[in-house]
């Protein structure tokens, strides 16, 4: 490897197939794992993170070291090891006999990161999804030089912080976006998808459908439009769309004026960059739709949780059927860390009082987000999802109560069946384990609470525990609806 080389190669930063290392540190073989069940990838070692040369023994005693802790990894893996200067660069290919383990366990490429999984869990990915990687896919009808859209990549490089110094092709080449074969240059679908002047033409499937409808069901429409552009800028369209349709308030502290969306701006953004990120492309029958209604929105790719991953890791663990995509992504700072964006949703919609968000796995990934507004107006202008409640410390005493206490438990009981609606309505199979744990009440007291709902006829249960469903007959309060 000639030193430029070398220079280029730091120059577009870590990625899916790139990895900077100061040293041989205790993660190092875990890395070549990774790289070894992923697409394979490059390790420099004498590199920090920020990209900077630090430098690292070249010796043939720190050489055979090297080779030795390679030799734990099972089934053996094929490595090439080059030195540069003072830099150790590591190159694994892509194994043929995956799935492939160190001495601490089974890990795979996600992005620009390595992710752990138990051995049954990267067996059945491998077995479920296939090796053909969409990303990575090569199309020969797209080269180089007659799509690229070169502001769209000069935008890229701005956002991801890469110095527009090298030869387009070369930069390219570093992402992963691009192959050369014959002397031409032909982009993979990451950069169709990211790059091209026209994806949609590529890639018909490509584009996100935003709606906006009337009322709590599709039967008038309001608005709606299709964005058929590069990832990041359907990302940034969708965005807008939410914004412009989505109620707006403000908060004035002191001389500053706060502007506070119907539902956080960070949950609706994480979730648009989940769906772009993890979506099925193969699925050429359905593209990422974002609807918005008068009590949520609903944003849903085709492509549930990659088969082979249990379910109940689901926001615990971080796997993508299109790593480089999410490489480019967090390249773009687009993704602040794997593996972060549903708990980053999660704590957004929990910090401002609002119901948890609703996923659904199967087939279909669906992520449904309440909206403030609605749940305001319902309920008289307060948001009893998160009300807090001291008069039931859930200990559930039976002792007699005076007038005024009485007059404050009923209050509390009320609250707490408001509670209890609101969630059943956001997620229709929630189990009463669930809604003890997101309303931080007693197992008795929302026990008794859903009697005295369903004798009241509020409230009834189809089907058996484990595989039915609630039915709300009649919402709580007068501006409620049926």
């Amino acid at each position: 490897m000639l030193v430029n080389k070398l220079e280029d190669m730091i120059i577009t930063g870590e990625n899916y197939r790139m990895e900077f290392k100061e040293s041989v540190d205790k993660t190092f073989v875990e890395e070549a794992t990774a790289f070894a069940n992923a697409s394979g990838g490059t390790i420099l070692i004498g590199v920090r993170d920020n990209g900077t040369i630090k430098g690292t023994d070249t010796s043939n005693a720190a050489i055979s070291r090297i080779q030795d802790s390679l030799m734990q990894i099972k089934p053996h893996i094929n490595v090439d090891i080059e030195i540069v200067k003072n830099v150790v660069a590591v190159y694994v290919a892509e194994g043929k006999n995956k799935p492939y383990a160190c001495s601490k366990g089974f890990f795979i490429r996600m992005g620009a990161n390595s992710q752990k999984l138990d051995r049954d869990e990267i067996i059945d990915f491998f077995q479920s999804e296939g090796r053909i990687i969409f990303d990575e896919m090569i199309n020969k009808k797209v080269q180089l030089e007659t799509v690229l859209d070169e502001d769209t990549y000069e935008n890229y490089l701005k956002k991801a912080n890469i110095s527009n110094v090298l030869p387009i092709s070369e930069t390219m080449i570093n992402l992963n976006c691009v192959v050369e074969q014959d002397e031409k240059y032909y982009l993979n679908n990451s950069g169709i998808l990211f790059f091209a002047k026209k994806p949609t033409q590529f890639l018909s499937h490509a584009y996100v459908v935003c709606a906006l409808f009337k009322g709590l069901d599709k039967e008038i429409v309001l608005d709606r439009k299709e964005f058929t552009g590069d990832i990041l800028s359907n990302i940034e369209d969708t965005i807008i769309f939410l914004k412009k349709h989505l109620n707006l308030r403000y908060e004035i502290k002191s001389v500053r004026r706060k502007e506070i969306l119907d539902i956080p701006e960070v949950a609706l953004r994480e979730a648009v960059i989940n769906a772009h990120c993890h979506r099925d492309y193969f699925e050429k029958g359905a593209q990422i739709m974002v609807e918005i209604y008068d009590d949520r929105v609903v944003i849903t790719n085709p492509g549930g949780v990659p088969k082979g991953i249990d379910a109940n890791k689901f926001g615990k663990i971080s796997i993508t059927r299109n790593p480089n995509i999410a490489s480019l992504l967090q390249r773009a700072n687009y993704i602040e860390k794997m593996g972060t964006g549903i708990s980053r949703i999660t704590n957004a919609m929990q910090s401002v009082g609002l119901p948890l968000p609703n996923f659904e796995l199967e087939g279909f990934f669906m992520v449904t987000l309440m909206r403030d507004s609605y749940i305001k107006r319902k309920n008289g202008g307060q948001l009893s999802i998160t009300d807090t409640d001291d008069t039931d410390n859930d200990t559930d005493t039976d002792t007699d109560d005076t007038d005024n206490d009485t007059d404050k438990k009923e209050t509390s009981l009320k609250r707490i069946e408001e509670r209890v609606i609101n969630l059943i309505e956001v997620n229709k199979n929630i189990s009463i384990n669930e809604i003890v744990e997101k309303t931080n009440k007693s197992r008795s007291t929302i026990q008794r609470t859903i009697n005295k709902l369903k004798n009241s006829e509020k409230l009834m249960r189809v089907g058996n525990t484990k595989t039915g469903h609630w039915v709300i007959i009649k919402n709580i309060g007068e501006n409620g609806h049926e």
